[in-house]
């Protein structure tokens, strides 16, 4: 009997804590257009050659399109339970690198002409915090370093945007520069990052997703 009661309470606990989990919240509400105006503000001001513009149209699509993705990704969770959902098959995407990468992709599609896009990621050699990666949009030419961190995994489909080296949260570095290091410990040859930021391996050209 005491057995069967046992058995009984784990399976209900672990019924609990599965419906806590898998229970809905609220999406992210669109974002206020003083907060478009801002950033749009804050890209304008990486460089004397950017566009405002196209300034203005960096920041309305990473906004519009932060809440397009929240939507698809159906976010309703704060990021670290929305990515045990995603791990588990209970929600299609949202990880951090889907967020960059779709982030850059949408972004790309504009053409900008005085605005480059870069991908960084931190936290890539700490076992003590988990990786994040990131989209970042900068003046055409200019480093990442010099650009603005463009997050919206941090706060769960809310957009969160900072000057890099003003990010306290992370210490940002390029996303091919890990990708190297990650792909000389797996596979024990020299990956040679070209000044163009390509990979390769053995001769051949590795693309990240």
């Amino acid at each position: 009997m005491t057995l069967t009661m046992t058995a009984t309470r784990r399976q209900m606990v672990q019924g609990l804590a599965l419906l806590a989990l898998v229970g809905c919240g609220r999406p992210p509400p669109p974002a206020e257009a003083e907060e478009v105006t801002r950033l749009a503000a804050a890209i304008a001001a990486l460089g004397p050659g950017v566009d405002r513009e196209e300034a203005t149209r960096a920041a309305r699509v990473s906004y519009a399109h932060t809440h397009a993705l929240a939507q698809q990704y159906q976010i309703t969770d704060p990021p670290l339970i929305h990515n045990t959902k995603v791990n588990m098959g209970l929600k299609p995407r949202g990880l951090c690198w889907h967020w960059a990468r779709d982030m850059e992709h949408r972004l790309k599609q504009e053409e900008f002409q005085t605005l480059d896009l870069h991908r960084a990621v931190a936290n890539a050699d700490n076992s003590f915090r988990l990786e994040h990666s990131t989209a970042i949009i900068s003046a055409k030419g200019a480093p990442y370093e010099e650009g603005v961190v463009l997050d919206p995994w941090r706060k769960g489909g809310r957009l969160t945007w900072a000057p890099v080296q003003e990010d306290t949260a992370y210490h940002w570095e390029a996303r091919n520069e890990v990708v190297a290091r990650k792909l000389e410990r797996a596979h024990g040859q020299i990956v040679t990052l070209t000044a163009d930021q390509r990979l390769l391996m053995g001769g051949v050209e590795f693309v990240p997703e």
